[in-house]
């Protein structure tokens, strides 16, 4: 049976009794029940398979029913490149029904063809006002990269893995990011991601947990032996677009950052598993919001060989001229491993400026460090209004770290003087067990951190060293008890919110990387 979606979610299911012929016209059942008739002009003939109630299983596609053999892998979409739906019972006037566009299950050939036709047909719709879905069922898609379109549903059935070719030469190369203004790991051209779109409006990538697989490691290696000669390309990026959902999948084993959606508003990222290697995987972070507006991450798994999750808006001077912030980012309910670098991470590239983050229900294990904001001389830029709420810390070297001296520059045309500024930033519900040092907040001269809070503190320490709540150059308060006790850089007030004892040593340098 063939199966297509209505905008309101609602099962079409064909009966192919006319298969073959031109011009046929379909019996069509909505959700069992019989309903109106739905003209569809068939260009060639078409094997089926059954759907479920919880799934749409995949179709077979032959170009000729008599020749098994000639199996044709991916997306034929010629079969309804001349539908015409008319108005079918439960749908108003002026509405038409999504497509869902089937693959022949895994044949470990390379699919990208499939792909590109598959978009290609939505792209028509989007045009028409119509969106689309395409459908990924179970099997290995091997694919080169692929651009989505607008008004589109990526969707990854169970056991569905698209897998990313190794070779680098199928790897599109494209300019450097404009608020970079520099290949991260070499100058010029960067290689694209896997999943890619551009200008984009209303694209979900979602699924029953299907997997998107960079097969990232033959990247690492060429990368550790610097056999590449541009920037290695995230899995998926999305680009000066709105309107994104991912939910309900998994993405692994990243070539580069994982998931990167850079200068785009209103994003929702939803019940995602990230992996990568926590060692010997250089540069997989998470998810990396860049230069966004409106984003929301959570109920996600992620353990990874960088960041879990990195905000950022730019590179020194080219960030600066862009001038796109990263703002109202609301990130909970996530665990997190991170054995290279931190769970949840702002900057280093925040020229743009970072404010308006709530981050709340983080639990990070088995990690050297569990939140971090890092910045340097040359970036410019703000952090600022940051929430930090009900973390859990567990088995981490470094709870809490700020770091202003992370120089790393994209060539010599940053101003050394274009000073960042740090300020609004809290911490509230603070808890964990197997943490070295709680709190490190290295501030400068140049790049002081001003208001700054702690409240409901206790953390588990597993190394007996006085000096473990570090500051330097730092200005902010405690309210309230807590523990470890805080560097005497801070004020003190009790619950009630009045002052017990005012700092007179904000500048005071209490910094100890030996432990």
């Amino acid at each position: 049976m063939l199966c297509l979606r209505n905008l309101f979610n609602t099962r079409l299911v064909v009966n192919p009794k006319s298969v073959g012929r031109r011009n046929s016209t379909l019996n069509v059942r909505p959700g069992g029940d019989f309903a109106h008739i739905l003209p569809i002009r068939l260009i060639e003939k078409a094997a089926t398979r059954i759907t479920t109630d919880n799934d749409v299983r995949p179709l077979n596609y032959f170009k000729e029913m008599s020749s098994f053999s000639s199996r044709v892998v991916g997306v034929w979409w010629s079969l309804f490149q001349d539908m015409e739906i008319n108005r079918v019972t439960g749908l108003g006037d002026g509405h038409a029904a999504d497509v869902a566009i089937f693959f022949e299950a895994g044949t470990g050939e390379l699919n990208t063809k499939a792909f590109e036709k598959a978009v290609a047909a939505i792209s028509k719709l989007a045009k028409k006002g119509v969106g689309g879905q395409l459908n990924v069922p179970a099997g290995h898609w091997l694919t080169a990269p692929f651009n989505l379109t607008s008004h589109m549903t990526l969707f990854l059935s169970e056991d569905a893995v698209i897998l990313g070719i190794e070779d680098e030469k199928y790897w599109p190369l494209m300019p450097p990011l404009p608020s970079y203004g520099y290949g991260r790991e070499h100058p010029g051209p960067r290689y694209g991601s896997l999943i890619h779109g551009q200008n984009l409006k209303d694209v979900i990538i979602t699924g029953h947990n299907g997997t998107i697989d960079g097969q990232g490691k033959a990247w690492w290696v060429k990368y550790r032996r610097k056999l590449l000669n541009h920037t290695r390309g995230p899995l998926v990026q999305i680009m000066w677009s709105s309107d994104i959902s991912i939910s309900n999948i998994t993405l692994r084993n990243s070539p580069f950052w994982t998931l990167h959606p850079f200068d785009c508003k209103n994003v929702n990222i939803t019940n995602v598993t990230i992996l990568a290697p926590v060692l010997e995987a250089p540069n997989t972070d998470g998810i990396d919001p860049d230069s966004c507006e409106n984003v929301v991450i959570e109920d996600c798994y992620i353990s990874v060989g960088d960041d879990g999750i990195a905000i950022k808006s730019g590179w020194d001077q080219y960030g600066i001229y862009y001038g796109r912030p990263s703002t109202n980012i609301l990130i909970r309910n996530l665990v997190v491993r991170s054995m290279v670098s931190a769970g949840v991470s702002i900057g280093s590239e925040m020229s743009g400026g970072v404010s308006n983050v709530r981050v709340e229900n983080l639990h990070v294990w088995s990690s050297r460090r569990a939140v971090r904001i890092k910045t340097a001389p040359g970036r410019g830029g703000y952090v600022r209004h940051i929430t930090y709420r009900n973390l859990t810390f567990d088995n981490v070297r470094v709870g809490i770290v700020i770091k202003t001296d992370y120089n790393e520059h994209p060539d010599e045309g940053y101003d050394p003087k274009a000073f960042p500024v740090l300020e609004d930033i809290s911490f509230t519900g603070i808890h964990g067990q197997g943490v070295r040092v709680p709190v490190r907040i290295h501030g400068s001269e140049d790049i002081p951190v001003r208001n700054i809070t702690f409240r409901d503190m206790s953390v588990e320490l597993t190394y007996k060293k006085k000096h473990i709540f570090q500051c330097a150059f730092v200005q902010g308060r405690v309210i309230g008890s807590i523990f470890p006790a805080p560097c005497e850089n801070l004020d003190q007030y009790d619950e009630q919110g009045q002052l017990v004892k005012q700092s007179t040593s904000q500048n005071i340098t209490d910094i100890d990387y030996d432990f």
